[in-house]
């Protein structure tokens, strides 16, 4: 690359690397951007002894119209940091960098902190007197990646960023993903419903009995290097659980809200940590909308021919609404609100929904109901995505079906499986002193659907603990529940040590039950267990797999089991709706993430005094079309207590 490379910054950095590459390029030094960039600029480094980013916001602004490359560098706290290279046009820019450094780098109160400092200063002053050499480091990496960079070499801090730290000169190199929201290299297309259209193709099986579209073990070279990193990655932090029956890996998302902790529960733990982050995955892509603009805000009322009814999806009681401070309000059709586009598999057609319905961490100011992550899903094609997003609804609603409804479901007889894997899995379970109740819940639907119990023979830790799963393999469905099992003992048990009376509390009081968690805490005590004794009745009869599950067709192609899933529901005239949220931080390992919605299926809801059942009567007739009741209940019938799904 031949031309000037241009200097740009004040103090001791900037002066270093000046002196260090005068003697290979034309090198012209200019203290800011006011008088713009010099001509015939072939490269610019900006450079300066503290963290000014307006510095970098000008440059980013500036170059990126003239198409120049260029290079930051500079000091932060005690710590030097050079890069990344941004080639305009090219996503991966520095506010994406600095994006990626302050999300996972620093705890909640010290991001804010630090925010709030550059607010009222505009910089940050390095918090250490830097040494000699120090600058010395920092500058020769500085002047190393420019010298590639003119050479026409390739840089190392293309998309990557060094970190120094200056007590120790310590050096790193940490790769980060471009941000999809980033207002300066992002290029996000709006929201339309062109492009929601979905068109099912083919997805082969990697082998028999796999249900998936990509082996996990495709991943594995691509997860922890895109995405795992303490200092500048998507997510910042793993954990193995040593104690836990199975093999847990839990990983670290952080956002600006709070930490998100995702886990990974298999037989191995290099397995667990894989699936831990591509749980995690799943969340950051259901939070909010990253790979596409959403652009349509407008009344109900106004769309009604082309959009979902609100109502459909289940709704809080007159009553809930009516309470004292309680955060949502009722559903105005005239209100104003953000619509996205979705897609509805039965009606084949490109249908509008709400944002807050589409992404569950939208639920605040305004809305009508708070949504979790139902329904979410990630594949390695968008059939595989919407096909676990349909189970994770069957599953949730066949929990939620026979708690309200206190469905005297038929135990299953683990032994007749056949399957020596999930008998295993249960002697360990066994092993660690809990007895395991296998439950058939399929509801009318017919997709197996099995709710597992572990019973504490012990007096230490939880008491009890539920857990579910769903499957078109109904072996499969239990190895899921059991596996959520395993993974909520030993934090059920810590959070007990300290907490117990709380709970019990709870137990009296249900209106205390207000965080995830507290469900299943709340069984974790004694004093709760007569509330699932029309589940723990011993005088009912084992069915066998064979007797409690229709055999079923065996695909090899992925997508005509999800084909039948979805034929299941036209059956029973439940739309399917499918909202698609991959964003470009997945799309790049040919991942895609769904939110699916099945208007009238129970959506799943945490916190007592948000359950949502109005507009739902279908929890009032399955149980008599199932034969458990001779007509149809009443909500006055329904249990009344805080369900124990974990």
């Amino acid at each position: 690359m031949s031309g000037i490379l241009a200097v740009v910054g004040e103090g001791q950095l900037a002066e270093i690397v000046r002196e260090a590459l005068s003697g290979q390029f034309e090198v012209i030094r200019q203290a800011d951007f006011n008088a713009g960039v010099p001509d015939k600029t072939s490269f610019v480094l900006v450079l300066s002894d503290h963290w000014r980013p307006s510095d970098y916001q000008k440059a980013e602004e500036l170059l990126q119209r003239t198409g120049i490359p260029w290079l930051s560098g500079f000091i932060s706290f005690n710590e030097g940091v050079v890069g990344p290279l941004v080639r305009p046009g090219k996503p991966g820019c520095s506010q994406c960098a600095d994006t990626r450094r302050l999300m996972a780098g620093r705890d909640r109160e010290e991001m804010l902190e630090l925010q709030m400092k550059l607010l009222m200063d505009g910089e940050i002053l390095h918090a250490v007197q830097v040494s000699r050499m120090g600058f010395l480091q920092v500058g020769g990496l500085i002047a190393a990646e420019a010298m590639k960079a003119m050479q026409g070499k390739q840089a190392l801090t293309e998309g990557r960023v060094y970190l120094v730290n200056l007590d120790t000169l310590e050096t790193s190199l940490h790769g980060f993903l471009p941000d999809p929201l980033c207002s300066i290299c992002s290029r996000l297309p709006d929201d339309s419903s062109a492009i929601t259209r979905i068109s099912l193709k083919p997805n082969p099986k990697p082998s028999e009995g796999i249900y998936r579209s990509i082996p996990l073990n495709e991943l594995k070279a691509v997860m922890a290097r895109d995405y795992l990193d303490t200092r500048t990655g998507l997510f910042n932090d793993k954990m193995d659980d040593l104690v836990s029956p199975f093999a847990v890996v839990c990983v670290n998302l952080p956002s600006s809200l709070d930490n998100e902790v995702t886990a990974g529960r298999t037989h191995s733990y290099a397995e667990s940590e894989l699936t831990a982050m591509l749980e995690g995955l799943e969340r950051h892509c259901g939070m909010s909308p990253r790979g596409k603009r959403t652009v349509i805000r407008d009344a109900y009322r106004n769309l009604s021919e082309r959009a979902l009814d609100p109502v459909t999806v289940g709704v809080y009681s007159k009553e809930q609404y009516e309470q004292p401070d309680f955060p949502f309000e009722p559903f105005d059709a005239s209100r104003l609100i953000d619509w996205v586009w979705g897609y509805s598999m039965q009606q084949e057609r490109s249908i509008l929904l709400p944002e807050q319905l589409a992404y569950y961490s939208l639920g605040f100011g305004g809305s009508y109901v708070h949504e979790t992550s139902n329904g979410c899903a990630l594949g390695g094609s968008l059939e595989e995505a919407v096909f676990y997003g349909i189970l994770e609804v069957v599953e949730r609603d066949s929990f939620l079906m026979t708690w309200y409804a206190k469905l005297p479901v038929p135990r299953l007889d683990p032994h007749s499986s056949d399957d020596k894997e999930l008998l295993l899995m249960i002697g360990r379970l066994e092993a660690a002193g809990f007895d395991v109740l296998l439950f058939n819940t399929t509801m009318e639907n017919g997709i197996p659907s099995v709710l597992a119990i572990a019973k504490n023979r012990g007096h230490k830790g939880a008491n009890i603990i539920c857990a579910a799963g769903a499957h078109v393999d109904p072996v499969r469905a239990a190895k899921s529940a059991i596996f959520e099992l395993s993974g909520m003992m030993r934090m059920l048990e810590e959070r007990l040590e300290g907490s117990h009376e709380a709970y019990v509390q709870m137990v009296h009081d249900s209106s205390l039950v207000r965080r995830m968690e507290d469900h299943a805490l709340l069984y974790s005590v004694r004093q709760a267990e007569g509330r699932l004794q029309f589940l723990l009745d011993d005088h009912r009869p084992l069915l066998t797999f064979e007797e409690a599950f229709k055999q079923r067709p065996q695909h090899t192609d992925l997508t005509d089991d999800l084909k039948d899933l979805l034929q299941q529901f036209r059956r029973l005239n439940l739309d399917v709706i499918v909202v698609d949220q991959t964003t470009p931080e997945i799309q790049r390992n040919g991942l895609y993430c769904v939110k699916v919605l099945i208007p009238g299926m129970l959506p799943m809801t945490f916190g007592h005094h948000l359950i949502r059942l109005s507009g739902l009567d279908r929890v009032l007739n399955v149980p008599m079309r199932l034969g458990y009741a001779k007509q149809p209940l009443t909500f006055e019938q329904l249990n009344p207590y805080p369900h124990p799904f974990p």
